[in-house]
């Protein structure tokens, strides 16, 4: 039988780490000066690859880990380094012009993952899985996730109705906070994972 309890709490910690309100200036500053069709390619591109990723990790997350002896804290700080590289770029105005391969590169990397699939929706996922009961927890699990990536394609897709209101200006500023709050984000990631590989040392 459908939980709605699990339902809503998982789909609500989704909503808080993958922040679909928050990815929206991100998204803008890594589609900016691409034809409307590639940035609606690459909401979707971005949506699937991060669902792709979650469904892997959620059906054998903790068996990709333990076989590859790869911790936790390991996969949040490598991540925060990835973000904080992506980050480095928005804010210095290293921009290049978009070619077919790196509108494919910037849905998979950083949008994708790890910034909607992070260490820390991996995790949820993983353990939501593990704790899930009978088909009715599972099937739970599962419509909230997926309507969780629902959500993220939907803010992505219309958030490019905000690049027609701002015009090339409002893009830079746009750009310039996007790398501010990713570089936090991923200096926040970094310090998660150090802090739990004190902590179990």
């Amino acid at each position: 039988m459908f939980d709605f309890a699990v339902f809503g709490s998982l789909f609500l910690t989704l909503f808080v780490i993958m922040d679909p309100p928050g990815i929206t200036p991100i998204f803008l500053a890594l589609t900016s000066g691409r034809p409307a069709k590639i940035q609606r390619k690459m909401a979707w591109q971005a949506a699937a690859v991060a669902f792709g990723v979650i469904t892997v990790f959620g059906i054998c997350g903790q068996q990709i880990l333990d076989y590859l002896h790869v911790s936790v804290p390991a996969l949040m700080i490598a991540g925060g380094l990835l973000l904080l590289l992506i980050a480095l770029d928005l804010l210095t105005g290293k921009t290049e012009e978009p070619t077919q391969s790196k509108e494919v590169n910037a849905a998979l990397v950083p949008l994708g993952m790890p910034l909607l699939a992070g260490p820390g929706a991996i995790v949820s996922v993983i353990l939501a899985v593990q704790h899930a009961d009978g088909l009715g927890g599972q099937v739970s699990v599962w419509s909230a996730i997926l309507a969780m990536h629902a959500v993220l394609w939907l803010t992505m897709r219309y958030s490019l109705l905000i690049i027609r209101v701002i015009k090339d200006g409002g893009v830079v500023l746009v750009t310039r906070l996007a790398g501010m709050m990713l570089s936090a984000l991923a200096v926040q990631q970094i310090i998660n994972g150090v802090t739990q590989v004190i902590q179990g040392a």
